[in-house]
């Protein structure tokens, strides 16, 4: 286990650069002072590990040293044919499908036990061939213009430098830096429309490693809202497969009380509520309440005409 260790412990400080001991402790999940030898074995081994002082002090590898490419065994040839295989389920693309072929080819006898299946997130055909325009202009380096609809209903035109797609949120996603607000921003691929590559190249090199550090130290700015269920005994499986929450309180009978946490204006949540007809009844908020009566009321006048 020590030389598993030591070797993440080597890649990881080759792919994330300085790194403080506390930060290492927690993902390696020992003590600090179990990183500190750790750090003095590989020393000793040759690797050369220096230790920087300060409040933006920790461990780093000198940019010298180099690590031989055939680390890689079996069990991680498994992993990466099994994501690779996720993806090309996600998205059609040649290349992806390509490179599944390469990697099963490095690994004739793979046996994964682990299966993603992703079709679920194949999109329709034209997100589709949005997606490949948008992943060509991203390796071009060239900048593009669209237009957009905002969750508002609002629409205008953008112009970005694309730096990379994402699917987040049951949904695909374009990262793109605005030269006008000179910040990353994200917008999501359904709603873009007459899409087009400008003959302008990127006015600067993206950094992925700098643009994924700050999707994840951003904040989700969605606003929230907590919503209490009163559900029959035979939702349990369904709130616990599609809404995820918690069981509050429990009844002799089996009903029980569940509470969830869901961004405002996603729809996913709302629809399931509704599906599940009169086996659940909002106990709050009482703006989700009267947003219910009034659909129904809607919806009763229309078939009712």
């Amino acid at each position: 286990m020590k030389i598993e260790r030591l070797l993440g412990l080597t890649i990881y400080l080759l792919n994330h650069g300085r790194t403080s001991a506390n930060i290492l402790a927690k993902h390696f999940e020992v003590s600090t002072r179990t990183i500190v030898r750790d750090i003095d074995t590989l020393c000793l081994a040759g690797i050369p590990v220096v230790s920087n002082c300060g409040v933006d002090g920790g461990y780093e590898i000198m940019e010298t040293f180099k690590m031989q490419q055939q680390i890689a065994d079996e069990i991680d040839y498994n992993y990466v044919i099994c994501a690779l295989q996720g993806l090309a389920s996600a998205y059609a693309n040649r290349d992806i499908e390509a490179t599944l072929e390469k990697m099963q080819y490095l690994s004739p006898n793979s046996d994964n036990t682990i299966f993603m299946d992703l079709s679920v997130v194949h999109e329709n055909r034209d997100t589709n061939e949005m997606l490949f325009i948008l992943n060509q202009c991203i390796q071009k380096k060239h900048r593009i213009t669209f237009s957009y609809t905002n969750s508002n209903d609002e629409n205008k035109e953008v112009e970005v430098e694309p730096v990379a797609t994402i699917y987040k949120w049951y949904n695909w996603y374009l990262i793109g830096y605005s030269v006008k607000y000179h910040d990353y921003r994200m917008y999501k691929v359904i709603r873009m429309d007459h899409l087009r590559s400008l003959d302008k190249e990127n006015t600067r090199i993206h950094n992925l490693g700098e643009v994924n550090a700050i999707l994840k130290d951003s904040p989700d700015h969605r606003k929230r809202i907590t919503i209490q269920l009163l559900c029959k005994a035979n939702l349990i499986s369904r709130c616990r497969e599609y809404l995820n929450g918690t069981v509050t309180k429990e009844y002799e009978n089996g009903d029980f009380e569940y509470e969830i946490v869901v961004p405002e204006n996603e729809q996913f949540w709302y629809g399931v509520i509704l599906s599940f007809g009169k086996d659940a009844k909002v106990l709050a908020p009482v703006e989700l309440i009267n947003r219910i009566i009034e659909d129904y009321e809607g919806i009763m006048q229309m078939y009712h005409e």
